[in-house]
């Protein structure tokens, strides 16, 4: 019995997902997963090497090679390559789809190497160019280059994987493209126990190249199963090649300032005094606080695009669907953006604790990760409004905002850290507000561009949401505080688990309560699943409990 049970939930997995609520199943089940070895990752980093300015700069040598990755595949595959391939497939062309599909790998193969020697050579050049190393020493900026070196070598196998996993989500497997970004992770962390102790802070980029390689072994065996064979040609006259580069530029420019924005993020932080350790701290805070995003932002917007591409001739339902999962998806992050903002130094020191992650370096990464958490929910829509411009073919508002809103981000940065002499801290207070913005002004334009959401109620269920998620971190702050000074002993792990599990669930709890009391239709929607959960395998299963999120609402 066991064992038939565990051979149907594995087919379910390997099966091709039909509907928004399987989809978004799987991919927040591979997140999950994900997020969880990407924190012992971090737990391993800071716990080898402490929140160092070495730690710092391995972390900041990624950024270029991650700009050139981005820009050169991510773009293509996001907003133009799924799409385009789809379609053929829809059409029964999938001999046309995989020759399009090889060209493609081909072409971004190559121009990404061509790329890559110039700036596998020329690194500290393209360093000093983006200034990232205004603040490190020659010899930081040194191991930057070497290391950013390695991590060119493992991004030009990873785009190999990328493609196979943009390939399986054409074809609705997302399970295994889930996992293999699951075993990427699984490699770093392979790479740091193992050569630690032999290459120091080269053992994670080494990791980085093992990754890689499992993340294209893992999804192999699913690419021959659904037909496709790698045969490379350079031909941009292969059908489809085209269609995927003209409608991916918007992509590709947003993209781009967003990874502009990161890298200058590096370099306002490189003035800051100790700017590696500043820097580790930055990113851990913002990994944690990033965490919800993945999870359920961009989980739910992923399984709610296609249905929206699909019902832009209908504009009643398309605005159904997207009212309703921009409810769902604030229901869901709200309270967890307030979870982080009252239990901040219990989390960071659970997850980040180590005798190299000293006392001052936890209290700063739990302000941090508080000041994240206030833009949590709006990181979180701004995945959903994008998409819903996406589906009705309009990839230019998105950029226009997003070019604006880093544009300020950046330039409150700045002011706060050259001219006030503010800490770190102030990039994250930057980074949040030019967050609220953008979701403020993407929403205020979707509403005009969809002509209003007629009927439909939005403001008042979210101001209801907004609500009870701030009534219940008010009722917790008091007796977080009280069980923290006088029930347990937090400098004992046990007790620490205990604060934070305990604080988390009665904050749930008394949530769940508010907004049913508040007659929010979400609480009754989860109410609704939580009470299905025993029936999970047929509730992925159905179609018609899925497409339209309101049905699931009495």
């Amino acid at each position: 019995m066991p064992q038939n049970l565990i051979r149907k939930s594995i087919g379910i997995l390997l099966a091709r997902q039909t509907n928004i609520l399987s989809a978004a199943f799987i991919i927040m089940t591979t997140i999950i997963l994900s997020q969880m070895l990407g924190l012992v990752r971090q737990r391993l980093l800071v716990g080898i090497f402490g929140a160092s300015n070495t730690l710092g700069v391995y972390l900041a040598s990624s950024r270029l090679p991650d700009l050139l990755f981005q820009l050169i595949v991510a773009s293509a595959l996001v907003s133009s390559f799924i799409p385009v391939f789809s379609d053929y497939l829809s059409k029964n062309k999938s001999d046309e789809a995989h020759k399009m599909a090889s060209s493609l790998l081909a072409i971004g193969l190559v121009i990404f190497f061509i790329l890559s020697i110039f700036l596998f050579v020329l690194a500290p050049f393209f360093l000093q160019i983006f200034n990232l190393g205004s603040g490190f020493s020659a010899s930081q900026m040194a191991l930057m280059a070497d290391l950013m070196r390695i991590v060119i070598l493992g991004q030009l196998v990873f785009i190999i994987g990328t493609f196979f996993s943009a390939l399986l989500q054409s074809y609705n497997h997302f399970f295994i493209a889930g996992i293999a970004a699951v075993f990427y992770n699984v490699g770093i962390i392979t790479g740091i126990l193992l050569f630690s102790r032999s290459f120091g802070i080269f053992a994670p980029a080494y990791g980085m190249i093992i990754g890689a390689l499992l993340f294209i072994l893992i999804q192999f065996p699913m690419i021959r199963k659904v037909g496709f064979t790698f045969k490379p040609t350079l031909s941009f006259e292969v059908p489809g090649v085209m269609h995927v580069i003209r409608l991916m530029w918007p992509r590709t420019l947003t993209l781009s300032v967003f990874q502009l924005g990161t890298l200058a993020t590096v370099t306002l932080i490189s003035f800051l005094s100790n700017p590696g350790r500043n820097y580790v701290i930055f990113d851990y805070a913002q990994t944690l606080a990033f965490a919800p995003v993945a999870l359920f932002g961009q989980a739910i917007a992923q399984a709610a695009f296609p249905v929206l591409s699909r019902e832009k001739e209908k504009m009643e339902e398309f605005k159904l669907t997207f009212i309703t999962s921009f409810n769902q998806m604030l229901y869901i992050v709200l309270p967890i953006s307030v979870l982080f903002l009252v239990l901040r130094i219990p989390i960071v020191r659970l997850i980040y604790g180590a005798s190299l992650f000293d006392w001052q370096a936890t209290v700063l990464t739990g302000k941090m990760l508080a000041l994240f958490s206030i833009s949590i929910f709006a990181q979180s829509l701004i995945a959903l409004i994008s998409r819903g411009f996406y589906a009705l073919f309009d990839t230019k508002t998105p950029l226009i905002i997003g070019t604006f809103t880093t544009v300020f981000f950046l330039c409150a940065g700045y002011i706060s850290v050259l001219v006030f002499k503010l800490g770190v801290e102030s990039i994250a207070v930057s980074y949040s507000i030019g967050a609220i913005l953008n979701l403020v002004i993407s929403l205020l334009i979707f509403y005009k561009k969809i002509g209003g959401f007629g009927g439909i109620q939005l403001f008042f269920p979210v101001f209801k949401i907004f609500l009870a998620s701030f009534l219940t971190g008010i009722a917790l702050y008091v007796p977080i505080k009280l069980l923290d000074q006088l029930v347990f002993d937090t400098t004992r792990t046990i007790n620490l688990i205990f604060l934070t599990g305990i604080s988390s669930l009665s904050g749930l709890i008394l949530y769940l309560f508010l907004t049913w009391a508040f007659n929010v239709k979400e609480a009754k929607t989860f109410l609704l699943i939580f009470r299905k959960i025993g029936n999970w395998k047929e509730i992925l299963s159905r179609s018609d409990e899925i497409i339209d999120g309101a049905r699931l609402n009495p």
